[in-house]
């Protein structure tokens, strides 16, 4: 059929079936054949005759349309074909979710590279909604979340569990207790996450739970601008397990505590992606692999 939305298109952009028949080097009959095949393949009259011009039906102005819709699509299918025929080259767009850019995307990226270093890797980042929306589209091919997404229109691979977890100065004198609990975050001076992430989000509900006012001093979209500030701001913060490194955490002076309370905010980070019709080879291959982990 496509070729005959083709032809159709070029009817109608030359408002004449001689002219279009010419362009398209056919004969007027081959073309009104052709023309008569999509009609029927439909089922609608496409063209009315007004005294000797061709005028669009209204289901002929929504196939035009669509036929031009459909024209770009292929014409982009195509040239990412193209691509991918290219020896030693495979393009993949990353999205991610703010929550996971500066944490698992990178370490992500590198072991894609290692595994993979034909694959030739763009990044794009947002909210999580903007980073699913853009997946569904197909404008990135995965995408790394930190939720599990319902929606028919795309495949979730878990990847791993995260929850917050307490991390504040050495210095501090809430440090010396035995044990801490969900109660000692009431008052506690804090530096949180910007509202509108999804920890911030995680945050916000978990001291609603427990009927929870902490003091906040700070609230900013870096976790390592945090790390940074909590001894200058003699302050506390919640993290998820997933931003924090060792090596951070000692450059800092800070202890990490583990509140019981506190796993009720775990969350499955995730790859997603549409049709797996739509991806590279490679790339399918690549997430299948991951998936069997």
């Amino acid at each position: 059929m496509l070729e005959e939305l083709n032809m159709f298109v070029a009817i109608v952009e030359h408002s004449s079936m001689n002219k279009a028949a010419a362009v398209l080097n056919l004969s007027q009959p081959a073309l009104s054949r052709k023309i008569a095949k999509l009609e029927e393949d439909i089922g609608v009259q496409l063209f009315r005759r007004v005294g000797k011009r061709l005028e669009l039906t209204r289901i002929g102005q929504l196939t035009y349309e669509y036929a031009l819709e459909l024209g770009q699509m292929h014409r982009r299918f195509m040239s990412t074909v193209a691509e991918f025929a290219q020896e030693g080259r495979t393009s993949i767009t990353i999205g991610a979710s703010l929550t996971t850019l500066q944490t698992t995307l990178p370490d992500f990226i590198k072991a894609l590279n290692d595994s993979h270093p034909e694959f030739d890797i763009k990044a794009v980042t947002g909210k999580t909604h903007e980073i699913v929306n853009l997946v569904r589209e197909n404008k990135a091919d995965i995408a790394l979340v930190a939720s599990r997404i319902e929606d028919t229109q795309l495949h979730c691979v878990p990847l791993f569990d995260d929850h917050l977890l307490l991390v504040l100065p050495t210095s501090l004198a809430l440090v010396d207790k035995q044990e801490l609990g969900i109660q000692d975050l009431n008052e506690l001076p804090m530096i949180l996450f910007s509202k509108g992430t999804w920890y911030r989000k995680l945050t916000d509900e978990i001291l609603a739970k427990y009927n929870l006012l902490p003091d906040v001093k700070m609230e900013i979209d870096s976790f390592e601008a945090i790390l940074r500030l909590l001894n200058t701001c003699r302050a506390a913060t919640l993290l998820p397990h997933s931003y924090l490194r060792k090596q951070m955490i000692e450059d800092n002076e800070l202890t990490v505590v583990s509140i019981r309370e506190l796993e009720d905010t775990k969350r499955t980070t995730c790859l997603i992606h549409s049709d797996p019709a739509y991806l590279d080879p490679g790339v399918r291959g690549w997430i299948e692999e991951l998936a069997r982990k």
